[in-house]
């Protein structure tokens, strides 16, 4: 039996993620809001610890040289802010914090790449919102179905109004030389 704190917290996960482990490069999504506009910053690096993966809180840990400083920021994966998690790069590595990369720059901060399927590992499939998607295409299709019969019917209406004025144009010069006889 599920506690009401479990069902509130199934309720507000995604439904499936990125398989991120630590050592892998990554590049996360991340929707940014300045004053009343969004965007998307593309944050990219080294993961260099990853927490709790089945929970709701599941966060990693990523790091990257910026300008000559390290920078590190950590994510939760579940946030609806963090749009996507990409992994460019996997390596081999035996822990799972590398904290120990922090003291490293440059050759010493390598680690070696592992091959591995990318398209496998980044395509996380939703079949909610997927469903959801299909939804709104259906509505959005109907919608422009709707509007394009309306502009038909308009059209139709225009096309009688002209051919009645012409009609009566035609006849006008008629009328007018019978009057005149």
């Amino acid at each position: 039996m599920q506690s009401v704190i479990q069902k509130i917290e199934a309720k507000y996960m995604k439904s499936q993620v990125v398989d991120v482990q630590s050592g892998d490069t990554v590049k996360v999504h991340q929707k940014i809001r300045e004053g009343n506009k969004e965007r998307v910053q593309i944050f990219q690096g080294t993961v260099i610890r990853t927490d709790r993966k089945a929970s709701h809180t599941s966060r990693i840990t990523v790091r990257r040289i910026a300008s000559g400083i390290g920078v590190e920021k950590s994510f939760l994966l579940h946030s609806p802010l963090i749009l996507k998690v990409e992994v460019t790069k996997r390596t081999k590595v035996r822990r799972n914090y590398l904290t120990y990369m922090r003291e490293r720059t440059g050759k010493s901060a390598r680690l070696a790449g592992v091959n591995f399927d990318r398209d496998a590992v980044n395509t996380v499939r939703d079949e909610k919102a997927e469903a959801e998607e299909e939804k709104l295409k259906e509505e959005v299709a109907a919608a422009a179905e709707a509007e394009a019969a309306k502009k038909a019917e308009e059209d139709a209406k225009l096309e009688a109004k002209a051919e009645a004025a012409l009609a009566a144009h035609d006849s006008a010069p008629e009328q007018a030389e019978e009057k005149s006889k």
